[in-house]
């Protein structure tokens, strides 16, 4: 699932432009940095870093207003709602279908990956006291290259990322 999700993960960032650098090492629970090149060659770069989560427990609806997805340790929430100065983080969650045969459909003209990624930007939550939390993650933020482009957007701008 890991290689499924950073494949679209990098496939998105490349149609935004930007770049996919996966962490060799657990970087306090992110697992790679987006990076998009300023437009302006004396200009700055845009940044920030995702923790990568996938799963077979659950099937988001595009009728629903959001699902909910429950981390495994707590510490994973807190890291990501941690307010941060610097560099922001964003949870990218994809849920796959329970069989991996039917993780893709493979066609002349296409790939088709069986789910999507979504996004949330978690910064200054109140982590529940649950050992294992949950977040309502909304079905609109589905993770794409108009997304990652917002995203990067808001960063430049100093908006914040929530919805």
């Amino acid at each position: 699932m890991e290689q499924l999700q950073e494949g679209y993960v990098q496939s998105v960032a490349a149609t935004a432009g930007c770049l996919f650098i996966r962490q060799e090492r657990d970087m306090f629970g992110m697992d790679a940095m987006l990076v998009r090149p300023p437009a302006d060659p004396a200009g700055e770069e845009t940044s920030f870093y995702v923790q990568l989560k996938s799963t077979t427990m659950l099937a988001p609806s595009a009728t629903a207003d959001s699902f909910s997805y429950r981390f495994n340790k707590r510490e994973y929430m807190t890291r990501l709602a941690a307010p941060r100065r610097t560099v922001k983080a964003v949870l990218i969650v994809m849920a796959v279908p329970p069989g991996q045969a039917d993780w893709t459909d493979v066609q002349h003209s296409h790939l088709a990956v069986k789910q999507a990624c979504y996004w949330i930007c978690l910064e200054g939550y109140e982590v529940p006291e649950a050992e294992k939390p949950s977040v309502k993650i909304p079905t609109a933020n589905l993770f794409d290259a108009q997304a990652l482009t917002d995203i990067m957007g808001k960063i430049e701008r100093g908006e914040p990322l929530h919805v």
